[in-house]
């Protein structure tokens, strides 16, 4: 089998699918799709939302890797099943009248496609306080169940979030004894939130946050408006999860609503309302770790492949009739 390498030009003609999107979910799609024998194409704008972080947890096998190492060892599985990728942004898929769609780039490049998976990924908007962007990854975190097993017993303070209050600060004192919860701009706690806070020994400091305090390349306290600061190690933040669905929504894609937003709704395969187009990884839920991203590419690329397949053995059949 012809193996390829990254390409800077879509070659011509149509492709039996366009992935949109370079990350854990659609490098796992296209892998499928490749083994499967379908010609494929991974557009990658290299923006994955983890690139920040240093490594990620809880992939078995995986486990303390780096991002961008895992990236690269998925992007050398592909060549050897003929997948190509091409770096870039699509700014724009639009159906072509014969099923597929014209997938156009922001670099004027297009490419035809007779299916689409959209991995685009979300956005996280931090808080607007000052220093948080940029320890994000490092000691401004999210995600326990990503990072706390590597800041475990280490002094935590949590920005309490306006809608979730204090749930991420009950979260993250599995991972240490020594948590304090900054109200922020959160009004009073609900009673049931104050009896567990009190149980799990959480200390909390009213006062809205001015932003963080970094000493030697290394994060030592909370500063709030009234210039206090609260020591502190750690920094656990909720953020405004932003979800990179421009190209579904311009297609018609139905949503659906959440707590945290309005998100693209698909079906158990990744499958959105509009015909022949697939979504998957955080661009159709915001809890999605890498290890739940790269299963749901995997299970749209077996759909779209069979659904490829069967079109094509009903026009077969349709022909000979």
């Amino acid at each position: 089998m012809t193996t390829s390498t990254t390409a800077t030009t879509p070659p011509g003609g149509r492709y039996d699918a366009v992935v949109v999107g370079g990350g854990a979910a659609g490098l796992s799609a296209a892998l499928v799709l490749g083994r499967a024998r379908r010609r494929t194409l991974v557009v990658d704008a290299g923006a994955p939302r983890n690139a920040p972080s240093a490594h990620m947890q809880g992939y078995l096998s995986r486990d303390g890797m780096s991002p961008a190492d895992f990236l690269a060892a998925g992007r050398a599985e592909l060549t050897a099943y003929g997948v190509e990728r091409t770096e870039g942004e699509v700014t724009e898929a639009v159906p072509d009248g014969a099923g597929g769609f014209v997938v156009r780039l922001a670099d004027g490049r297009t490419a035809r496609a007779r299916r689409l998976i959209v991995t685009t990924g979300l956005v996280d908007e931090l808080p607007d306080l000052d220093g948080l962007a940029a320890r994000w990854g490092r000691d401004v975190l999210h995600c326990p169940y990503c990072h706390g097993w590597e800041v475990r017993d280490r002094a935590f303070g949590v920005i309490a979030h306006p809608v979730a209050g204090a749930h991420q600060a009950l979260m993250v004192s599995q991972w240490s004894g020594d948590v304090t919860l900054f109200l922020h701009t959160t009004g009073r706690l609900p009673e049931e939130q104050r009896a567990r806070v009190a149980a799990a020994g959480i200390e909390v400091v009213t006062g809205e946050v001015a932003g963080v305090v970094v000493e030697g390349d290394r994060l030592t306290g909370v500063r709030m408006a009234d210039g206090r600061v609260v020591a502190r190690s750690v920094v656990f933040t909720g953020t405004r999860m932003i979800p990179r669905d421009g190209l579904l929504t311009a297609l018609g894609a139905a949503t659906r609503d959440t707590p945290q937003g309005a998100l693209v709704a698909v079906d158990e395969t990744g499958r959105t309302s509009v015909p022949g187009v697939w979504a998957a990884g955080n661009t159709t839920g915001f809890a999605e770790q890498v290890v739940n991203a790269a299963s749901g590419g995997y299970r749209a690329g077996t759909a779209v492949n069979a659904d490829l397949l069967f079109t094509d053995l009903d026009r077969a059949v349709a022909a000979t009739a």
